[in-house]
């Protein structure tokens, strides 16, 4: 039977494969529209000037496609890449967005996203019959660690009970998992501008909004905040210096629409993880990471 859910899984994901690269993901409620006459207003903390935030929403379908995109991306689509644990990490990485679960006593600068995605699926009826009940029963005691202290226990464990039962839930929740992936990058741009100066803020929103605006913006949005956060950590900063959206967005300074807005955001985003691999700690060797981070960014730009 599980074969059999995997199979039809794997072939769904082929049929969206020409929706998923023909860019509809960048045609939500923003798209290249106008604002409403009265759009939504969030107030912004700390400041006396009010920027107004455009919701965006996505729907289940451009949630969908963009999250097979992003599963490409992590672990080229495939079912055995959804429960990762990468050589010289001290974390397990799990889902189609390698959601990161620390083990016990894990004090990595990252922020951890996998317990946070098993909240959303608990809260879910639809995922209900795939979470298993080993999972279920440790959320509900208080205990939300990885069950495996170390790479090599995890790679011990793949063929384990239990370890395919994550793959299964996981292999079984793809549309739940590109909607909590969706529904961060909605978020992100509030808790961005939070954090940034207020003398910043209307560049950064101004970025924002032509990123998204762009052909598939929205997934590159969605992408690079699943991949490197919204740069608001202080915890997730080599040498006082980030690397998430926050900070891509600070290095945009073009004001041209379109594929350009892209092109400069993916070399913004470039910019910004070299300089994290040259302030790196020497032992974390993020060198070996550099090639296939510039591969993800190509996907970013619009192909001709």
């Amino acid at each position: 039977m599980l074969k059999r859910k995997l199979f039809l899984l794997l072939i769904t994901g082929l049929s969206l494969s020409v929706f998923i690269w023909s860019g509809c993901a960048s045609t939500a409620s923003l798209s290249n529209q106008s604002p409403p006459a009265s759009p939504p207003i969030d107030a912004i903390a700390n400041s006396t000037k009010k920027i107004p935030i455009r919701k965006l929403t996505l729907s289940d379908e451009e949630a969908l496609g963009i999250g097979y995109r992003i599963w490409k991306n992590e672990c080229n689509g495939s079912v055995e890449g959804l429960t990762t644990w990468n050589k010289g990490e001290e974390f397990a990485s799990l889902g189609i967005g390698h959601f990161i679960w620390f083990p016990p006593g894990c004090r990595a600068p990252f922020g951890e996203a996998f317990p946070r995605l098993v909240d959303f699926l608990l809260a879910s009826d639809d995922a209900a019959i795939y979470i298993p009940e080993w999972l279920k029963n440790a959320f509900e005691r208080g205990e939300r660690s990885c069950p495996w202290r170390s790479r090599e226990e995890f790679q011990q464990a793949l063929s384990s009970e239990e370890m395919r039962e994550l793959r299964t839930m996981l292999a079984s929740t793809v549309s739940l998992q590109a909607r909590y992936i969706a529904n961060r990058m909605e978020s992100s741009l509030q808790k961005i501008l939070d954090a940034a100066s207020t003398e910043e803020r209307e560049h950064i929103h101004r970025q924002f909004y032509r990123v998204a605006a762009a052909p598939m913006g929205l997934y590159v949005l969605a992408d690079y905040v699943n991949f490197k956060g919204e740069g608001v950590r202080t915890s997730e900063e080599y040498g006082n210096r980030g690397w998430g959206l926050l900070q891509v967005l600070q290095g945009m300074n073009g004001t041209e629409e379109g594929k350009a807005a892209l092109k400069e955001f993916a070399l913004s985003a470039e910019a910004r993880l070299t300089e994290r691999i040259e302030n790196a700690p020497p032992e974390r060797n993020e060198h070996r990471w550099l090639l296939g981070w510039k591969r993800r960014l190509k996907t970013y730009l619009v192909k001709p």
